[in-house]
């Protein structure tokens, strides 16, 4: 019998640390507890990751067309949520290969001067500014924040109101869907527009000619956002290396489920080889 479970967090030697949640989780020692003969850990982004050979054609949802090669090699997984996983695929030879990555820890680069302003504030707030700190669930708190209390916008009174008993975030998404507030609209462009350039950035680094995969909480329910020229914009905005992203496709991953998905088919694969 064999089991496989996705964490969020780095792995190392059958340990993971989670790094949002007071976690310290064991393969050896699980195995102890639960009786179960094998038992593999990975990063939630790497479980993610595996299910993408899996994934129906239902579960996915283009927002960003390309022109892969018939037998593409390379895959980008990037899941804003609670914090922002990514991770990468390799599919060559017939083999699989899911390497995980913390890069969503890495540091922020502005690429205009309202990004340059955000920096200098959350640098001030935080010490040190990573993608996470702007395109995660805190993340849209952290640019609204920006833009009240820095650009001296003012939101509307329903969204101040709704914030005091609603999660921040999904406010701010519901009021600028719904177009009920300048600033919610204004912060999710933000967040869309870094979201495409920190995209672009790792398919121009793993050269990922199968496509970058959105997954995580938040794409599916920003998706009309996500459609409206925003995210390609920033993802192309990649000076003489734009034609390099051209042919690269962007779907959104709809299955809520995908990291169970593919913990359950590494525990598939580990139990045939008993």
């Amino acid at each position: 019998m064999a089991a496989a479970f996705g964490i969020p967090g780095p792995v190392s030697n059958g340990i993971v640390k989670s790094t949002n949640l007071p976690w310290v989780i064991d393969e050896k020692i699980l195995i102890k507890k639960t009786g179960i003969s094998r038992i593999k850990l990975m990063n939630d982004l790497a479980a993610t990751a595996n299910s993408l050979p899996i994934l129906a054609s239902d579960e996915i949802i283009n927002i960003k067309t390309g022109n892969p090669p018939e037998n593409p090699e390379r895959y980008v997984v990037l899941a804003p949520g609670t914090g922002l996983g990514q991770s990468f695929l390799i599919h060559h030879d017939g083999k699989t290969i899911v390497i995980p990555s913390e890069g969503g820890h890495a540091d922020f680069a502005p690429t205009n001067e309202i990004e340059a302003e955000l920096y200098q504030y959350l640098l001030k707030k935080y010490g040190h500014v990573s993608f996470e700190r702007i395109i995660s669930g805190s993340g849209l708190p952290n640019i609204f924040d920006f833009l009240v209390e820095i650009r001296k916008e003012i939101p509307e009174k329903e969204t101040i109101e709704k914030m005091k008993t609603n999660d921040r975030a999904a406010v701010i998404s519901e009021m600028a869907l719904s177009k009920k507030d300048k600033v919610c609209e204004e912060t999710l462009d933000l967040f869309i527009s870094i979201l495409g350039t920190h995209a672009g950035n790792l398919a121009l680094t793993f050269l990922a000619d199968g496509g970058v995969y959105l997954a995580g909480g938040i794409p599916f329910k920003i998706l009309p956002k996500l459609r409206d020229g925003i995210f390609t914009k920033s993802f192309l905005n990649k000076g003489r290396m734009k034609s390099v992203l051209y042919p690269i496709p962007v779907n959104v991953i709809t299955n809520s489920q995908a990291a169970l998905k593919g913990a359950a088919k590494v525990a598939f694969e580990i139990n045939k080889q008993q």
